[in-house]
């Protein structure tokens, strides 16, 4: 699969208009603020496809990107900032309620939490609808950069603890800034996608 070829395909708010191609889908998901699309900037080894939200908060649609027409990418809606009203969190979790009631289409979830923090009530949230699909899922804890070496090993161990992650599951220290983490994270999504 050509990382290269990528390109924004649509974004949708209801359902009926998800792609119904069966191409797998790698979903990004992540709080406002994270550093969702920087990420997935990082993996496509592109420096503004997913376009940086200047306002955290900002996506609230669904957006795919195909890749080499063998995947998709979806970049599902940031969550928990504080400043969306109400009946926009309301609208969030019914978008992924409807998103997670077809597990199958979902070929790797990618959750995304900051290395520096413990993950918030959102991210176990998030973590659940993963855990709860059944579907293989990745925790990428970014902003790796903005660690001291010392608070590596304990923030992860307590990312892992916090998120109830399973020893399975990989947990891949990253750097969107940096690059660092990337090669590890493709190899999952390539595993994922039969690569």
């Amino acid at each position: 699969m050509n990382l290269q070829k990528a390109e924004f395909l649509t974004s949708i708010t209801e359902m009926a208009k998800l792609p119904k191609d069966g191409l797998p889908q790698i979903a990004f998901s992540g709080k406002s603020n994270v550093g969702k699309s920087s990420v997935i900037n990082r993996v496509l080894n592109r420096k503004n496809f997913a376009r940086v939200g200047e306002t955290p908060g900002k996506t609230v649609h669904i957006n795919f990107f195909r890749i080499d027409a063998r995947a998709y990418f979806v970049d599902l809606p940031g969550y928990g900032y504080a400043k969306v009203p109400l009946a926009e969190k309301e609208r969030w979790g019914k978008l992924m309620e409807q998103y997670f009631s077809v597990p199958e289409r979902i070929a790797l979830g990618i959750l995304i939490v900051d290395a520096r923090h413990k993950p918030t009530e959102n991210d176990i949230t998030m973590a659940h609808y993963f855990q709860n699909s059944g579907r293989p899922y990745v925790v990428v804890a970014n902003k790796l950069d903005k660690l001291k070496k010392s608070e590596l090993e304990p923030n992860l161990a307590l990312i892992r603890q916090t998120l109830a992650l399973e020893e399975s599951t990989v947990l891949i220290p990253f750097s969107a800034e940096k690059g660092t983490g990337r090669d590890e994270l493709v190899k999952q999504i390539f595993s994922a996608c039969g690569e």
